[in-house]
């Protein structure tokens, strides 16, 4: 089956519809705090207590009531320490009239005071202290309840789980989150003239990098990805390694399949060969560059998708569809790249009727292109740190130009 039974070459957005179909929502398991890191959140967190949970200070100072912190001639004023508040304490007493209490960060303010005196406008007394300036009323003071109320959301089903939001699950008392299961992909790569890196070239022959760039972007998209050792470009081989693959349960069941190379036009393009005898997934072509030739489907009812070979065309074909289709299925609220608008520093061309996506370097609303267009440019990809996306209609921009980029992560700096 070709894309379009009539040959029609798909549209960008035509065909990430059809990957996104292919991957239904995962579901939610419930997990320990200290094992959530990275994942996604499935249910909303809603704050067993508020932030901060009592009234504190927000420095090292002095407790006091403001109306006692001023003489009538603005000279410095003395008050009597009554009490020490540090961080933890549980008994604090009532501020009494006239009198002050030493207040560590953090420790809760005493019933009574409505302002706290930083020690550097102190002596630092700790039985009488001298007051040497008066802060206005309310200063550093932090509220019960200021930063989250008891009772409402603190995080939001699809938020990403990094460390600031770890720490404030951890602050409102939850010990366990429901998060979305990490999709098992299975990454595959083909070709005869394939080599594993570290082993010896024969003229012809190519270290095999496909599997490693796709697994280490299935990762960093939220999966778990398992590479397959690459077959040769033998059909009947291929089809009987991929079926043997997908139906092995010792790692748990694979959620989606990722093939890179063998989806051309050419000969000897195994993967396209060996998956059109099953009439179940689609090739053809998508109207952009790099990563023309495409395929999706299901084989024996797991989501295929074919990416072509070339490390670039892998990439970019990884980032415009697997990436946000697999962020989809985890929940994300926000599953694709953050976008931004910049000015191009040079001219650059671009085929009419394909979009395309150059690599670039971002950097204070400006983007360089790196590299070629060439698809086989890998160490210009390892120095992009975004794709800047030239659309279908536009043949040719001038330096100075808006353009729209993609921001990719993991550049060489």
């Amino acid at each position: 089956m070709t894309i379009g039974q009539d040959g029609r070459v798909r549209t960008v957005e035509e065909h990430q519809a059809v990957v996104d179909a292919l991957l239904p929502p995962m579901p939610a398991e419930t997990v320990a705090l200290a094992g959530a890191h990275g994942r996604v959140l499935a249910l909303d967190v809603v704050a067993e207590v508020p932030l901060p949970g009592f009234d504190n200070s927000a420095m090292d100072g002095y407790a006091g009531r403001w109306a006692e912190l001023a003489s009538a001639d603005g000279s410095p004023v003395r008050l009597p320490v009554a009490e020490d508040i540090p961080a933890g304490r549980t008994d604090v007493v009532p501020l009494a009239p006239g009198t002050v209490h030493r207040i560590m960060t953090g420790a809760p303010l005493p019933p009574g005071a409505d302002v706290v005196v930083p020690v550097e406008l102190t002596d630092a007394g700790t039985e009488v202290v001298e007051i040497r300036d008066r802060p206005p009323i309310g200063s550093h003071l932090r509220a019960a309840g200021e930063d989250i109320a008891a009772g409402t959301v603190a995080l939001s089903a699809g938020a990403p789980l990094a460390a600031a939001q770890l720490g404030l699950a951890a602050a409102v008392g939850v010990r366990e989150l429901s998060v979305r299961v990490r999709p098992r992909v299975l990454i595959l790569s083909t070709g005869s003239e394939l080599v594993a890196p570290g082993q010896p070239l024969a003229r012809g022959q190519i270290y095999e990098s496909n599997s490693v760039l796709l697994a280490a972007a299935v990762e960093e998209a939220g999966g778990l990805p398992r590479r397959l050792h690459f077959v040769p470009d033998d059909v009947d081989q291929f089809l009987a390694t991929v079926r043997a693959e997908l139906g092995r349960r010792g790692d748990g069941p694979v959620d989606l399949l990722v093939t890179s190379g063998g989806v051309s036009a050419g000969a000897y393009e195994v993967v396209k060969d060996a998956f059109a005898t099953l009439g179940t997934v689609e090739f053809g072509k998508v109207a952009m560059q790099p990563g023309g030739p495409q395929g999706a489907g299901t084989v024996d009812g797991v989501p295929v998708i074919t990416l072509p070979g070339n490390p670039v065309s892998a990439f970019v074909s990884f980032e415009v569809f697997v990436r946000p289709a697999l962020r989809r299925s985890l929940g994300h609220a926000f599953p694709d790249r953050l976008r931004a608008p910049a000015r191009l520093t040079s001219p650059l061309r671009s085929p009419a009727g394909r979009r395309q996506f150059l690599r670039g370097r971002y950097d204070a609303g400006q983007v360089s292109q790196v590299g070629g267009p060439g698809s086989h440019l890998v160490a210009h990809l390892a120095r992009a740190n975004c794709l800047v996306v030239v659309p279908e209609d536009v043949t040719e921009l001038p330096a100075g130009a808006e353009v729209d980029v993609v921001l990719i992560e993991g550049a060489l700096q």
